[in-house]
């Protein structure tokens, strides 16, 4: 613990993806003072055709009480 689950749209390296889950595994450890054998951190990947109903409606809108940083689009963004 703690398992973090990136979801972003298809499209980036492997590379770019472990670089992603090195960093966020260092950020995770120094933060949370966890040894980074506790961390795991996994990427699911969304089309943007599907990411409003398949991401934003359900983790984004309907937990924004428990979002600790908000997106810049939709309507928690003030946009639409």
């Amino acid at each position: 613990m703690p398992h973090i689950i990136v979801k972003l749209w298809p499209g980036k390296s492997r590379q770019q993806k472990q670089k992603l889950a090195d960093e966020i595994t260092r950020s995770v450890t120094r933060v949370l003072a966890y040894g980074d054998e506790s961390v795991s951190v996994g990427f699911e990947e969304v089309s943007a055709g599907d990411w409003m109903t398949e991401v934003y409606q359900p983790d984004i809108a309907a937990k924004q009480d428990s979002l600790f940083k908000k997106p810049g689009y939709g309507p928690l963004g003030g946009q639409s």
